[in-house]
């Protein structure tokens, strides 16, 4: 009663603050009796500090008296099984981070305590307190400058020989709990910052030396388990695959932009010591095997995947000596050192960015360990010695004059020319990366330009996959016409009359399967997928390799699978095969637009206002504005009965009815009070229905129903094809007349209302197909 009284009176006085000083005083052992009032102390102990630190400084005075730190560590020792520890982390955490006078922060930092809280026994098996207790470390590394880290590690003989805040946050790095792992992060970052010698050569001693080579060792783990989701056999389709493909390699960017921001530091021996590593247990072992320096271990991931991994590292990582790194071992294989070497570089100055004076880099900054790479046990300057061994100045070893020989070639040429577009696009895009990049050294840029990005064959071959029949993914096509803007933009290059033929075969091929849509059960859909996705190939197309993710590469690996086809119902077959087609087609318009030097229109396909039907039979508004419980006119409907598996047998009329690029087939029952309407009870798109009688009952009309119901994204430009909620009641109807006459009577219907429907489509895109018929000649 007393308590509540002072805390009526003024709950931020000096005073109440003794009082409450005094009750945690008086208390000699936490347990579960006595927790909710410690918890309750505690939490009014910091309020006031937090307010004191403010407002009044007699109350901090008091803190510093009375040794309130050590009374948080002496409530820690005398706990007994109260799960104490989470709440006064919680507590700690918040004075901590409130805090803000140099004076309070050094106090607090003083005398050990902030250490003895640290390496206090906790018990982190099961529970939360883990989070809790990281969240204190991290609350604790942020108010870490020059002067408080002082008070937080233990010299001897000019040696950090402890530093609890560091070594206990390690212990943590491998959490399962992203927001730990995020904690370890910002406090690693915040003591980086602090940028103290002593620290910087504690955190390179063992065993905190560890703690980068086991996190790119994570990395490098983490894309094996890339590269067995990505080869896994399984039943699944692909989409599922790929969902978990995306989430795993989200984890891996994770883990590189922590890496960039470690580089941002900008501490040298930091960055020396980030870069060592990342080269010594992530590049070199991944890449090199791709050189055919090494025999690829089961430890390795595949090419694709490896590829992809160098591709994002050089994106989210980047900085000039690592691309300049990764540009030698690319590279090599296919340059004359001693040609080289004898380049000037960029500034004129003989040698200085010679070939060879990067060999020698690289070479000095691999460490010299023998277990350096880990499992593979390889050792970096040996790996580097066997790379300027593979110097072959012969100029066979850039010629992929035929395929057979491409195959048979080391390093990444082999891979360009692959057969498989995957790994195709793949190694480009890394080529590409290189390219663009303006950290990369002059010498390295021109042999890029000459002997490889603009290489002839290559844009060949890239033409060849998009001209062939093989089932592609429509991705595939779509990175290729990327690749090609960029390949002969770089410089200004023209198609060659073997190229132009090959374009032209590729093109007229996309004409063809556009048409052949039209006869499809998606045609109405084909204008507004014309208008959604002629942006996105056009935003595609225009991207940098600094914005494009190469992900696309190991989604077409999988793809590429024996279980890649289409999923679903033949209805979502069908959807998915026409969006695909309406994409390669833009695709071919925009690549010839960019050979031809063309401006495009913004709408690709003109808004025709919906006219009347052309058919002999005329309808009323009614019907084309009919919905589900519509009451409509029976006029020109024809009488007949179906089953639905959950009403039974029912008597009704049909009508179908085209206006537009809109057409529907109508059920209804007649109205219970007026006999010239009825009452629409289903309705099913015009288009799919593929009417037919069947041939035992001539009576019978069978209708396919399509089984989905897309749904436009304008925003983001895409298609979601959806469960039919437009009252289709089933996949497939069957319709019985009194008569075969009649019957066939309501299959003309049907066939000329869809006829309608398509027709008025066909003039939609019937001016587009006509001005890009025209095929690119040999003097383009």
């Amino acid at each position: 009663m007393w308590r509540s009284l002072w805390r009526s009176i003024d709950r931020f006085s000096p005073q109440y603050f003794k009082y409450i000083l005094n009750e945690l005083r008086g208390i000699k052992v936490v347990e579960r009796s006595n927790r909710e009032l410690v918890i309750d102390i505690l939490q009014s102990m910091v309020e006031i500090v937090t307010y004191g630190d403010k407002h009044d400084p007699i109350i901090f005075e008091y803190f510093m008296e009375y040794q309130v730190m050590a009374e948080f560590v002496r409530v820690l020792k005398i706990s007994k099984n109260s799960r104490i520890e989470a709440p006064l982390l919680q507590y700690l955490s918040i004075m901590i981070q409130n805090i803000e006078s140099d004076h309070a922060i050094y106090y607090c930092f003083s005398n050990g305590y902030i250490n003895s809280i640290i390496t206090h026994p906790f018990k982190f098996e099961g529970g939360d307190l883990a989070s809790y207790y990281m969240s204190f470390l991290r609350a604790v590394s942020s108010k870490l400058n020059r002067d408080t880290l002082c008070l937080l590690v233990k010299v001897e003989l000019d040696n950090v020989v402890s530093f609890p805040l560091y070594s206990e946050a390690l212990k943590f790095a491998q959490h399962g709990e992203k927001m730990i792992q995020t904690a370890v992060r910002a406090l690693t970052l915040n003591i980086y910052s602090v940028s103290d010698d002593l620290v910087y050569e504690f955190i390179k001693t063992p065993p905190t030396e560890k703690y980068f080579s086991d996190l790119m060792q994570s990395i490098r783990e983490q894309c094996v388990h890339l590269d067995s989701i990505l080869h896994a056999q399984e039943e699944k389709f692909p989409s599922g695959r790929i969902k978990d493909l995306r989430s795993e390699t989200e984890k891996v960017i994770d883990d590189l932009y922590y890496l960039k921001d470690l580089l941002s530091v900008g501490e040298s021996q930091l960055s020396r010591s980030v870069s060592q590593n990342l080269l010594n247990w992530l590049v070199l072992p991944v890449f090199l095997p791709l050189s055919q320096l090494k025999k690829n271990s089961g430890s390795s991931p595949s090419v694709v995947t490896s590829l992809y991994l160098v591709s994002r590292i050089l994106q989210v990582v980047g900085g000039k000596s690592l691309i300049n790194l990764v540009g030698v071992v690319t590279l090599y294989p296919y340059i004359d050192v001693k040609d080289a070497a004898r380049e000037n570089g960029a500034d004129g100055s003989r040698n200085a960015d010679s070939l060879a004076n990067y060999i020698s880099q690289l070479g000095g900054f691999v460490c010299n360990s023998s277990d350096v790479i880990g499992a593979e046990s390889m050792n970096g300057n040996d790996s580097i010695g066997r790379l300027m061994a593979c110097n072959s100045s012969d100029d066979d070893s850039i010629s992929c004059a035929e395929d057979d020989e491409c195959q048979k070639r080391d390093g990444i040429l082999s891979f360009i020319c692959s057969d498989n577009p995957s790994v195709l696009l793949a190694s480009l895009f890394l080529l590409l990366i290189l390219a663009e990049s303006k950290d990369l050294h002059y010498l390295f840029g021109k042999i890029i330009e000459s002997h490889v990005i603009v290489e002839m064959k290559v844009i060949d071959t890239l033409l060849k996959v998009l001209a062939s029949q093989s089932q592609v993914a429509v991705q595939t096509y779509w990175h290729i016409g990327w690749f090609l803007q960029k390949m002969l933009a770089m410089q200004g290059m023209d198609l060659r009359n073997e190229t132009i033929v090959l374009f032209n075969r590729s093109y007229q091929q996309s004409r063809e399967q556009l048409k052949k849509e039209l006869d499809g059960c998606w045609f109405d859909y084909i204008p507004d997928t014309f208008k959604n996705e002629w942006e996105s190939c056009k935003k595609v197309l225009k991207e940098s390799s600094e914005q494009k993710d190469p992900l696309f590469a190991l989604e077409l690996a999988m793809r590429q699978q024996k279980n890649s086809g289409y999923e679903g119902s033949s209805s979502s077959v069908a959807w998915h095969r026409m969006v695909d087609a309406v994409k390669v087609y833009i695709l071919h318009i925009h690549l010839k637009a960019f050979i031809l030097k063309q401006d495009l229109p913004g709408n690709p396909i003109p808004d025709l206002a919906n006219s009347p039907t052309e058919s002999g039979t005329t309808h009323s508004s009614d019907h084309s504005s009919a919905n589900f419980g519509s009451e409509v006119p029976l006029v020109s409907a024809l009488p007949c009965r179906i089953a639905f598996s959950n009403a039974g047998i029912r008597d009704i009329y049909v009508i179908p009815v085209a206006r537009g690029k809109s057409g529907k087939l109508l059920l209804m029952e007649k109205h219970p009070f007026r006999t010239q309407r009825g009452v629409v009870i289903a309705i099913a798109p015009l288009p799919g229905l593929s009417p037919k009688i069947d041939e035992d009952h001539p009576t019978w009309l069978q209708l396919q129903i399509r089984e989905l119901d897309p749904r436009f994204d304008m925003n983001r430009t895409r298609i979601h094809p959806s469960k039919s909620t437009n009252h289709v009641t089933e996949g497939r109807w069957t319709l019985g007349f009194s008569n075969a006459e009649t019957c066939m009577a309501a299959r003309e219907m049907i066939v000329d209302e869809t006829r309608n429907q398509r027709s008025f489509i066909e003039r939609q895109i019937a001016q587009l197909l006509q001005c890009d018929g025209i095929e690119l000649s040999s003097d383009t």
